[in-house]
Formats: structure tokens, C-alpha cells, sequence
């Protein structure tokens, strides 16, 4: 698919059904997030979604104690459909083909940021919640391809 900017995220399994709004970088290199628990967030130094390579979308799964617009993405399951609706009025249709958990401190930035040879998708969020210091220990990663 040729580069158009997504406006709209829907995950009919988990129920999720959001605006996007624009993510860059911070200071310190690291991915911006959306500052509160909805919408979720498409990083616009990543592929738009359906273009060659991996388009990369975040969302809080809580946000000041509040469930966020991907509270319930560890519910996904490979073969699930994610459906982005884009600016030029195509939607662009992946299959979820692997969920993974990372741990922060060993988070795999090419694996999940870097350059492969079709149109991919990369759903983050946090996960792995320390109930001693109330932090999450974890990235969850949800890989998806485009079908359609």
C-alpha cells in the first residue's frame, strides 16, 4: 500500500475502537506514548500501516488508574484481525501472528522496530505489573501481518 497516515484503530476481539494520534520521539530516544489512556498512538517515524515494513502503534494498558485503550491486549490471539482505517479512505487488514512479553531491561528494539520485507504491524504496550512498587516490569508486543 502506498504511505497514507492512519486515523482509526479496531480490534473487534478486545473490543478497541480509537482514534490515532501522532507519536515521535523523546528527548532521549525513546517512543513517546499518548498522554492519557485514550487514544492510542502511531509513531510517525515507523511505516504507515500497510506500507513495506513495520508500523508501529502504542496505548497504555492503565493510565492513572484508568483501564487504558489497550487494558485487555494480552487477549488477542494469533489469527485475530486488527483493521486500520487510513487518511486515504483504504483500511489496511493484518493477522495477529505472535504475542510476546519482554522485559524492559532487555527489550529487543531490532526485532521489533527494525526493517523486514513486507507490510508488518507492531502493537505496544506495558504489562508485567509489580505490585510491591506499582511499576510495569514488561513490554507486550503483539506482531501482526497484512492480509488485505
Amino acid at each position: 500500500m502506498v504511505r497514507s497516515a492512519p486515523t482509526r484503530l479496531r480490534i473487534p476481539a478486545i473490543g478497541v475502537n480509537s482514534s490515532l494520534m501522532e507519536l515521535g520521539l523523546r528527548s532521549d530516544g525513546s517512543l513517546e506514548v499518548p498522554p492519557d489512556a485514550v487514544p492510542a498512538g502511531w509513531f510517525t517515524g515507523s511505516p504507515t500501516p500497510g506500507e513495506l515494513g513495520p508500523a508501529i502503534i502504542a496505548g497504555h494498558v492503565r493510565w492513572n488508574g484508568t483501564p487504558g485503550v489497550f487494558q485487555h491486549l494480552t487477549d488477542l490471539e494469533v489469527d485475530d484481525v486488527v483493521d486500520i482505517a487510513r487518511q486515504d479512505g483504504s483500511t489496511a487488514v493484518f493477522r495477529v501472528t505472535r504475542i510476546e512479553h519482554f522485559a524492559k531491561s532487555a527489550f529487543p528494539t531490532d526485532a521489533v522496530y527494525g526493517n523486514i520485507p513486507r507490510a508488518g504491524l507492531r502493537l505496544i504496550t506495558c504489562g508485567g505489573l509489580d505490585p510491591d512498587t506499582n511499576s510495569y516490569e514488561e513490554n507486550v508486543v503483539v506482531f501482526a501481518v497484512l492480509v488485505s
